[in-house]
């Protein structure tokens, strides 16, 4: 893999060791797993985990769909190191590669599902434009792809708002423009299905859907 810069999952290398433990307190696991729900996915299917992490997701949709093929694939190669550790500690096959969102190592339709979770708004504009590309790209016709995040809000003046929305590119995290992007580079069906939050709700996530249609 080529060399290039990339926001890690902890947001510093030093926070690595207690970053299951904090996402799992902030509610992340509960957020992946509704995720998962509406994926609809069915024996044997390949499914694609883009920016896994530490391998919390890859982990569990092995565990809840033994039969189907599960890839996961981040830039980091620290926590892809955690992830292959946590799939053994678990006893699943799972494929961990190391790679760029918005150039997947992957054939075209290699995959029915395509998951993305709270990574989304770390990259820049282009970025974004070619990950959901890409994903259209590996995406099987009638393939699906599930996206959940955190959402700007300019209505909130709160601390932590504008903390976070301070925070990698955040600003452009918006509804609107997250669903322009979805629907530019030709997935249909594209709609935010769900809202939600964390922190006592003082973060706003939001989940969205689309569609391979070849």
């Amino acid at each position: 893999m080529s060399q290039r810069d990339f926001f890690p999952a902890a947001g510093h290398d030093l926070f690595l060791p207690v970053y299951d433990l904090l996402v799992s307190l902030m509610g992340f696991d509960r957020a992946r797993q509704e995720l998962v729900a509406a994926a609809k996915v069915e024996p044997g299917h390949h499914i694609l985990d883009i920016g896994c992490g530490t391998g919390t997701l890859v982990v569990k949709l092995k565990l809840q769909y033994p039969s189907a093929q599960v890839v996961g694939i981040d830039p980091d190669p620290k926590v892809l190191r955690r992830a292959r550790i946590k799939a053994t500690r678990a006893a699943v096959p799972v494929q961990l590669d190391p790679g760029f969102a918005d150039k997947l190592p992957y054939k075209e339709e290699s995959f029915d599902h395509v998951f993305s979770s709270f990574m989304f708004h770390h990259l820049n504009e282009q970025e974004r434009e070619n990950m959901l590309r890409e994903v259209l790209r590996v995406l099987r016709a009638g393939g699906s792809f599930h996206l959940v995040d955190f959402v700007a809000d300019n209505a909130s003046h709160g601390f932590f708002d504008r903390l976070f929305q301070a925070h990698a590119r955040m600003k452009d995290n918006r509804n609107a423009t997250i669903l322009e992007l979805i629907r530019r580079v030709g997935l249909t069906n594209a709609a935010k299905v769900k809202e939600g939050s964390m922190l006592f709700g003082l973060l706003r996530t939001a989940y969205y859907q689309a569609s391979a249609t070849k």
